[in-house]
């Protein structure tokens, strides 16, 4: 369904969500061309965060940009092959992004808590499986909402009231009995895929913190902070949005509600992600300046 029919209100539309998806790529692909350009970067702590950006871009670009072809053509349809392909790439990509940023709070531990022993500890070899892990585990969720959608469905003509296609959503337009499907997806999206990464999140921030408040000199404890302040940041923006789409979802609110706030998911998460990074990391700055300067010569 969209935004939006109102055809004044279209340009309008076009306009923002183009420029903040060429934002988002722009943002995110320099962050990853300054961390592969600069020698200094190639850092395990950096590891993680060339692949963040990648997961990002795959996020944004699943739904957003089907989103400004629509706009731009006047049309709304997809195909039930295409409907199913979205969510599959918006189910891959959202997990991938989730459970990076787990590891990524599990690095973080690792550096603060035991940094005489880091670079033992987050050797290239463990950095390679966890990432590996993360991508295997997104690949697994997204065959198995499509089964368990696939099961339960017999699309024709149907009004998804967002502007891609929403897995929870979707399952509201079977043609059977969804308990026992909102059941199992309920268990495997929320119990394993988002109750487990948040707990480790805030397991890892929990021995964190423990250590650091215990440093005698505020200057190291904001050392400290400083250090995992840009992930935290990208951490409450992520599940500050999912929950708030989540929520509004199980509400029931209008379409046009529910589209504005699925936006925030798919569009601000991954544009502000870029600029949190690349703001916070005097590192990522300057070798992004020396980029600049390298391509401008």
């Amino acid at each position: 369904m969209g935004f939006s029919e109102d055809p004044e209100l279209q340009s309008f539309l076009f306009v923002l969500v183009l420029s903040m998806y060429l934002i988002t790529v722009f943002g995110n692909l320099l962050t990853d061309l300054a961390i592969s350009s600069d020698s200094h970067l190639h850092t395990l702590m950096y590891f993680f965060l060339c692949n963040l950006p990648l997961a990002d871009m795959g996020f944004t670009s699943t739904t957003v940009a089907k989103m400004i072809v629509d706009i731009y053509t006047h049309s709304t349809a997809i195909s039930y092959v295409g409907c199913l392909t979205q969510m599959s790439l918006f189910i891959i990509f959202g997990c991938m992004d989730e459970l990076l940023l787990t590891v990524m709070a599990y690095d973080r531990f690792v550096a603060i808590c035991h940094p005489l022993h880091y670079q033992v500890i987050m050797n290239l070899c463990r950095c390679g499986f966890l990432v590996s892990v993360s991508v295997v585990a997104s690949l697994l969720e997204s065959p198995l909402q499509n089964l368990m959608l696939l099961r339960a469905t017999c699309f024709k003509d149907v009004d998804i009231s967002n502007f891609f296609c929403e897995p929870s959503q979707l399952l509201t337009l079977t043609c059977s009995d969804t308990f026992t499907h909102d059941t199992a997806i309920d268990f495997v999206g929320i119990i394993i895929y988002g109750f487990l990464p948040i707990s480790g999140i805030l397991h890892s921030y929990y021995k964190i913190i423990s250590p650091i408040l215990r440093v005698p000199s505020a200057g190291g404890k904001y050392k400290a902070f400083s250090t995992c302040g840009s992930h935290v940041t990208v951490v409450c923006l992520f599940y500050g949005t999912s929950l708030r789409v989540y929520l509004s979802s199980a509400a029931s609110l209008s379409s046009r509600k529910c589209a504005v706030t699925s936006s925030g998911v798919q569009c601000g998460h991954p544009l502000l992600n870029a600029f949190i990074y690349s703001l916070r990391k005097r590192d990522i700055k300057r070798a992004m300046w020396r980029l600049l300067h390298q391509q401008a010569i």
